[in-house]
């Protein structure tokens, strides 16, 4: 049996969670206490595990931290490790997404507000503005969605380190496939139904929630958008509607299987005037055919009724589980494949992200 760990960012703190040997999480006692920790990440790629957690120092301004032996001692760069550079006249407002890249030995993306990727090169402790997407025209055109100008996924190619994609709230997706120098936006036949008729296919000011790939095809992507569930097989070129058969479209989340291709998992809410979940039950939504059909799932769920939300970035699957975090702070696991689910911790804060891996 493996161990696993998992790591928990919540409005007030962040919270890791021990698996020993396949038994039941344990939840550790705070870190960070009152400070929002908007992004984590477990780097698994050298022999020792890095732990990194975007945090909010308040009036001190956002940061990264690091910590080389599963969150006993923390390190952090020169303040501040992530900056934009004078001439742009922007200043950090969060960190939304930390990436290690499984192609490049050291490489962390970081995805920031306002809308903008960095690059590290020394596993996450520096990090540098990818200009080239910064300078895109179409940022002056980049409109804040409800969370803020805010570049929230960072997808990888697996082998290829030249081909990446990016979303942003509200500019859409964007790909690269010249390791950042450009960038075009991909968002062919997302339809974008809060706009007039006539506008509602635009090239970009989409409103994004989550895109997550498939870890058995490079090219295969699905996608959370603001009323909409969509796949695509040609990595952003073209996108194809999977979200007719569920409840709702309207959702925050999504995450696919690392193993099993074609396995994808959504949490529908009603929608976005009244964002809570389908039937007021947590009902996690499966499709094991790349999103031709889907099955809800719900055993060991509370019966309801509930009403809290499930954020983009509030669930996510790895080979340590498929996990879910609450705005009212409780976190769930699945260790069937999202068929059965087991209470990890309650009464936390409000939960803004969750990453778990086998250390």
């Amino acid at each position: 049996m493996t161990d696993a760990m998992l790591a928990i960012g919540t409005r007030k703190g962040l919270f890791l969670a021990r698996s020993r040997g396949g038994g039941p999480f344990e939840v550790e006692p705070i870190r960070f206490s009152t400070v929002g920790v908007s992004a984590v990440a477990v780097d698994t790629r050298a022999a020792t595990p890095r732990l990194l957690a975007g945090i909010e120092y308040g009036h001190f301004g956002p940061s990264v931290m690091y910590s080389d032996d599963l969150g006993r001692t923390w390190g952090e760069a020169e303040r501040p490790p992530i900056a934009f550079p004078a001439g742009t006249g922007a200043t950090l407002a969060r960190v939304w997404q930390l990436a290690p890249s499984p192609s490049e030995p050291g490489v962390v993306w970081a995805g920031v507000e306002p809308g903008a990727l960095f690059r590290s090169e020394d596993g996450g402790v520096t990090y540098r503005l990818v200009e080239g997407l910064w300078e895109h025209p179409h940022r002056a055109s980049w409109v804040p969605g409800g969370g803020g100008l805010c570049l929230h996924t960072v997808v990888c190619h697996p082998a290829d380190p030249r081909v990446m994609g990016v979303a942003i709230s509200t500019g859409g997706f964007y790909r690269t496939a010249d390791g950042g120098s450009s960038w075009e936006a991909a968002n062919r036949d997302i339809r974008a139904p809060f706009l007039p008729e006539g506008r509602q296919f635009p090239e970009f000011g989409q409103c994004v929630h989550k895109v997550a790939p498939d870890p058995a095809d490079p090219g295969r992507l699905y996608l959370q958008h603001h009323f909409g569930v969509y796949r695509s097989d040609d990595f952003g070129g073209t996108w194809h509607d999977i979200g007719s058969p569920l409840p709702s479209d309207f959702g925050f989340p999504i995450a696919a299987h690392p193993t099993r291709p074609g396995t994808v998992y959504v949490l529908p809410l009603h929608a976005d005037l009244d964002r809570t979940p389908v039937g007021h039950r947590y009902r996690v939504y499966r499709s094991d055919d790349a999103g031709a059909t889907w099955q809800p799932f719900d055993r060991g769920l509370p019966e309801g009724p509930v009403h809290a939300t499930v954020l983009r970035d509030a669930m996510s699957m790895s080979e340590a589980g498929l996990f879910f975090g609450t705005r009212d702070g409780e976190v769930y696991c699945s260790r069937d494949d999202g068929e059965s689910w087991e209470l990890v911790a309650r009464h936390l804060p409000d939960v803004l992200t969750v990453r778990a891996a086998v250390v």
